[in-house]
Order: structure tokens, then sequence, then C-alpha cells
């Protein structure tokens, strides 16, 4: 009987453990992955693997964007899962790379975290190793997964031979680490040879048979459990390129490549081609590939052409992962010699974000991404014929001295097209949302998401673009607002139904188009934020592109209000009249403040004004006024959002949970003080355990209560699509 309730006791704590989610003040808590030690491992190899993160209970799965790498829980002596370890299977057809891992908790899917597959052998440090005495001797041609502490410095040690050439590259941002890092190479009394603080690689060429040392910092001396990085040591072949280690891409990357581009350029770039009588001879098309080196590089071209051609002309680089800001003047030649003229025909910088985002990184007055580039996208319109000279060069090269700062320069006939990249909706406050959470698609029974979603256009491309999720979960459907003709921004919904079962699907997310006589259609990317940013004040926010699109269902809490046509119908009305649309509210929660103000998404009436609904009411009504909307007759989708202070209480089942497991430690505390009253044997022992037991679930019960404590949290509230049909007034 004893027995029993230990078990059934030690079973309920599990249950209640877990990382729970911190206070905030802007949007319900979210299943977030925060870090995993370590963050990758060898091709045909099992790794042991820990992780942290915060509103991550009940988790039962540890999953991969690639099916290649599986995971299972480890189990302890006694047969139970050790909490937060999973053990990993990277099969040895599993592609090196970046691949996304995620844990599957009560709230669903968590945001992911990058798990790296290597061909290297890898080693994980367990003891900071903060002196040169201290120095972790590493293998040449080895990984080594670590994490920073604050304020010191990591030391490796490592033999080589005189003539070999080493490499010291470190993954760190790249890997969704808030690392800048500084990498030294040193002698074996710690003496600095050579120095990198810009994020590059160490090139050392061995001067002498010896033991070395490398030291590895934060470039400010920070540290901890976010502070983590992959420490590669390899030798290379005299004459071989640096191969850096693989890394995420950002937001600004999703426009690259175009459709249809050749893995590899057909022709390069020639130097010396830095003056006007050294440019390189081309003809049109063209692509080419090329890089900013030297230092103040200076890339120019010359073409002829006809008048009335129109050329567009493609620069990826910074869309390369390169530090780079290309920037290209074109300009007609004329004369020759003493007497050329040049004369400007066109200059082109960067890729406009499709949409405004935020002007600062610090508050809101637009996304916290940004979907354009420093890259060059735009048109060269031939006015005359004759001879034409290109000029491109990277605006800020004049200290950077790299030759891995390549580019892929393509000038090309127009060939219309577009690319898509989605978020989740950030919130917009009056006094602006310094908050840049990570939002994985993770759906509260009765709730609907709003993902914006921005296109850029190709080659002057115009046609409107419509929006498809398909391969959702049960009880999950998906809704596009299409983005207009003309127009740059979609919405895409997400709405779960409230009694949606526990699920995730990886889901299939496109955009199709009408261009000349071909329907097109391409995938839409999904972005998210490396790390939950509570303040931007304190803190940068790093979007990053995710590998796939993970739409779950939690199925422990419901939407704290639900907002949906009171028919579902499609909502028929004439041009020119005024359309009304009741609502219902389907309200679970209470809220602070008895109003909430709504806007409307969707093209063609999203000019209608805000309005205001109770929070306090069941029902409320919606007005169109088509005469000032003045929307063509035709199909319509369209939602309403805004925001509202929920009185949200995070995982009250735990409370009752841990209740019941304090009721049973009480009940053996209790069995066992009377034991040992009677001096029976072993007594002594019982209660001591007993009373341990007791301790820890008081403590935990304090916790959950703690945690359950209702407190007020802004969220954005997001209707279910409505459906409105226009039809034609009345010709007299």
């Amino acid at each position: 009987m004893t027995n029993c309730k230990l078990l059934m006791l030690v079973a309920l704590s599990a249950v209640c453990c877990g990382s729970t989610a911190s206070a905030q003040s802007v949007c319900l808590p979210a299943p977030r992955l925060l870090t995993t030690m370590p963050m990758g491992g060898r091709v045909g190899t099992e790794v042991e693997v820990v992780i942290t993160g915060e509103a991550i209970e009940d988790i039962d799965q540890l999953l991969f964007s690639h099916p290649g790498i599986t995971a299972a829980p480890k189990l302890a002596a006694d047969g139970k899962p050790v909490p937060n370890t999973f053990l990993l299977n990277i099969k040895a057809d599993c592609p090196p790379g970046i691949h996304e891992a995620r844990v599957m908790s009560r709230l669903g899917v968590s945001t992911s975290r990058v798990f790296t597959v290597g061909t290297l052998p890898e080693v994980t440090q367990d003891q900071p190793s903060t002196t040169v005495a201290a120095a972790m001797p590493l293998e040449v041609n080895s990984i080594c997964n670590a994490t920073l502490p604050v304020r010191a410095v990591n030391h490796y040690s490592f033999a080589a031979t005189k003539g070999q050439r080493i490499i010291v590259d470190c993954a760190d941002k790249g890997i969704d680490s808030k690392m800048n890092p500084v990498l030294i190479i040193a002698d074996a009394a710690g003496r600095d040879l050579v120095v990198e603080r810009r994020g590059g690689a160490l090139d050392f060429t061995v001067p002498s048979d010896a033991t070395y040392v490398i030291k590895v910092h934060e470039l400010t001396f920070q540290g901890g459990a976010n502070y983590f990085y992959r420490l590669a040591l390899q030798e290379v072949a005299a004459d071989a390129p640096i191969v850096r280690l693989p890394s995420t891409r950002a937001v600004s990357s999703f426009s690259w490549p175009p459709t249809n581009l050749a893995q590899v350029a057909s022709s390069t770039e020639t130097e010396p081609n830095n003056q006007h009588a050294q440019a390189q001879k081309i003809t049109l098309p063209c692509d080419i590939a090329g890089s900013f080196f030297p230092a103040a590089d200076v890339d120019t071209f010359e073409f002829t052409a006809k008048k009335g051609e129109v050329w567009w002309a493609e620069v990826a680089s910074e869309r390369l992962g390169r530090p780079t800001d290309p920037s290209m003047i074109v300009q007609q030649v004329t004369g020759a010699g003493a007497d050329e003229k040049l004369t400007d025909v066109v200059e082109l910088s960067d890729i406009q974000s499709p949409v405004k985002r935020s002007s600062n990184g610090y508050a809101y007055d637009g996304p916290p991404y940004n979907a354009g580039s420093t890259d060059i996208l735009g048109k060269i319109e031939i006015k005359e014929d004759g001879v034409y000279r290109m000029q491109l060069s990277d605006l800020f090269g004049g200290t950077r001295n790299d030759p891995q700062n390549e580019y892929r320069l393509i000038i090309r006939p127009a060939a219309p097209d577009f690319a898509l990249v989605a978020w989740a909706l950030h919130m917009e406050l009056r006094n602006g949302d310094r908050n840049a959470l990570s939002k994985p698609l993770a759906l509260r029974g009765g709730s609907t998401m709003a993902l914006e979603v921005v296109a850029v256009r190709r080659d002057g491309f115009d046609g409107e673009i419509e929006l498809k999720m398909e391969q959702l979960p049960e009880g999950v459907t998906a809704t596009g607002l299409k983005i207009p003709a003309g127009a740059s921004r979609g919405i895409m919904l997400l709405t779960a139904r409230e009694d949606a079962p526990r699920g995730m699907q990886l889901a299939s997310f496109t955009g199709r188009a009408k261009i000349g006589d071909k329907e097109v259609v391409h995938p839409c990317q999904v972005a998210c934020m490396a790390w939950p940013v509570r303040d931007a004040w304190s803190e940068i926010p790093t979007p990053r592109l995710l590998a796939d699109v993970p739409v779950s269902v939690g199925a422990s809490e419901l939407a704290a209000i639900s907002l949906a046509p009171a028919e579902n119908k499609v909502w028929e009305v004439t041009a020119g009249e005024k359309l009304k649309i009741p609502l219902k509210h389907i309200r679970r929660e209470e809220f602070s403040g008895e109003i909430m103000s709504l806007k409307t998404f969707g093209a063609g009436f999203d000019r209608a004004p805000s309005f205001e609904v109770s929070l306090k009411a069941d029902q409320s009504e919606a007005v169109f006024d088509l005469a000032t909307l003045k929307p063509p007759p035709g199909e319509y989708l369209v939602a309403f959002y805004g925001s509202a202070v929920a009185k949200y209480r995070y995982n009250p089942e735990a409370v009752i949970a841990a209740e019941f497991a304090h009721k049973l430690a009480q009940e053996e505390a209790n069995a066992a003080a009377e034991e040992a009253a009677q001096a029976a044997p072993a007594s002594a022992e019982r209660k001591q355990a007993a009373d341990a037991a007791l301790a820890a679930a008081t403590k935990r019960l304090q916790e959950a209560t703690q945690q359950a404590q209702p407190q007020d949290i802004v969220d954005i509230i997001v209707s279910e699509p409505i459906a409105i049909r226009v039809k034609a007034a009345e010709t007299k």
C-alpha cells in the first residue's frame, strides 16, 4: 500500500513538473523550445539530448523537420522517463546540414531550435575551461558543442604540425545562439597569435610542431545557457576554399532564388575590372558569379544594347548570408578616349520591404520582420542604341576584405513572378509594442490565428495571389485572404474548432497566381523569431525562416473568446447598400475592460472604419457601408481583429494534480509518523522519505497555485472568416 502511494506520488509530481510560462503582459503563453545540448550530432550515430524551454509541460514527443532524425525519451533505471532528456537516432541517410527540433507539449507544438547534422566526430563540453591550464583537448577534424560561462573564456588545446592549414569555425547566431563570438588561436602559453572578432573563421597555417590553444568568448563577455555554440576544428588543403558551418536563413532570403535558376552561374567575374578601362565585356542576358574582394572592390561590366530593350537586374549577396549591401549604377557610354562621356541611366540598390516594417526594431509601427533586402532587384530601360557600362560594388565594402563576400548577378528579360513569406501577426498597441515574440502555430480550441503574408513581386508582375494551406490537423481549417492585384500583403487565417483534438501536422502553404496564360504555384515560407523578445529596448529581435510549417492544437486550453458570424453562410449585399452582420461572442474568460475595438481584414473591406463590441455581451453587429467602400461586385472574404485584456490563469489543471499529490503525500507522512511513534523497524527511514516527499509536494502546490493566479494578459483576438457576396446594383 505504501509503495503504491509513493509510486503514484512520483508519477503525479512528474506530471506537475516542467518549464513554466514566465509572467508577461502581451500574448498568451506559447510553448517554446529554448535550448538543446548538444546542438547537433554526427550522421549515423545516437545522441543524448537535454532540452529546456518555457510552457512545455507534458512533453510526449521531440520532433524533427527531417524523418532521418528520431527521438525517444531516455529511461532511468526504474523505467521512468528522465525529465527533458531524449535519445536521438541520426540515421545514416540523414542529410548533413540544418534541421529543426520541436517538442509537442500540453499547449501544442513548440517553437523550434536548430539541430545540425554533421559528418565529423563530435564531443560535448560538460565543464567550462576558463584557463589555459584547464584547456579541453580537441582532436583535429572534430566538432565541440559547448556553452559559454558568464564573463569568462573557454580554452581548447590541439596538437598540430608545421605547415598544416587549420580552420577554426564557430556556429553561433546561425544556429539560434545569442552569442557574438570572438575566436583566438594562441600558443601553448596562451599568447595570442591570430584573432577574429567579426564572426568569421580563423585560417591558420601552423608555424611549427607544437600544442596550440583556441580561446572562445562572447564579444561583450556575456554567457549562460542561451550562449551556445559549435566549434569546428579542421585541417584543409592549402588551396581549398573555406566552407563555413551551416546556418539558418534570414527572412530577407525568402525571395531568392528566382524560379528555374541554375545552381551554378554560367560565367564568372574576372579581375582586374575595377577601372572603366578594364571593364569586363559581357552580353545580355547574363548570369555571373563574383565577389566583393578585395576591400573597396568595384566590378565593372560593359555591354551593348538596343533602344526599347527592357532588362531586369537582380543581385543576391545579402540573401546568400553575406554582410554586404550591393549597389549598381548603369551608365551610357558615348565618345572614346579623352572624349568619353558617361550618362547615368539608372542606379539600383535595396529591395524595399513590401510592407512597412518596424522603423527602429524597438516599437511597433510595422512588423518586426524585414521582407526586404540590401540586395538588388530593378529595371534597366534602354533609351538609345549603344554601349552601356555597369559598376557593381558593396556600399560598405571599404573595410571588408573577405573573399567569402560573394554575389550572383543576373540580367534577364522580364520574367514576371513572385515569392511569399508569412509570420504570425504581432500586436499593435496604442503606445507601441516592444515585444517581438516567437510564435508557434499552436492553436487553442475555439481560436483563430492570423498570419501576415507578404509578396515580393518580380519583373512587373502585379496580379492577385490566392493563398492556400492544406494538410492540417483534425478540427483545423485554413482560409486565405488573397493578396490583391498590385498589393503586397494578404492574411492566412487558421481556425481550430472548440472540440478539436490534440494533434500536429506539417502543413502545405502555397500561393497561386495566373501569370500570362499559365497558373503558377509557389510555396510560402514561414518566419519566426529565434527568441521571444519581450522588451526590444534591451534586445534586438532576430527572426529567421523555418524549414517547414507545423500546425498544432493543444486541446488543454480554449480561447478566451471566440468571435464568429451568427450564421455560417455567404452574406449577400447589393452594391451601394449597407451590410449588417450579426456576430456571436463565446466568452470563456473574464476581461479587464468592457469594450474591444475591431478592425477588418480582407481586400475591398479593409478600409472600413473600426467599430467597438462589448466584452460583456454575447452578441454584437458589424456594419459595412458599401456606398463608401465601393467594392466591385464579386466574392469576398473578411475577418475582424483587435486586442483585449483577459484574466488568464496558467495551467489550473496543475493545481488539481498538485492538490491530489499533496493529499497523498500528507497521508503517507501521517502514516509514517504513526509508525515511527511505535518504533517500528525502518520507521525512521520511511518517515524521512515521507517528510521529504511532503515538502516537495507542498512546494509544488504552492508553485502551481501561484502560477494559476489570474493575471492581465493582452492578446490578439481574430474572428472566424466571413464570406460576402456583393451583387451588382440593378440598372434603371
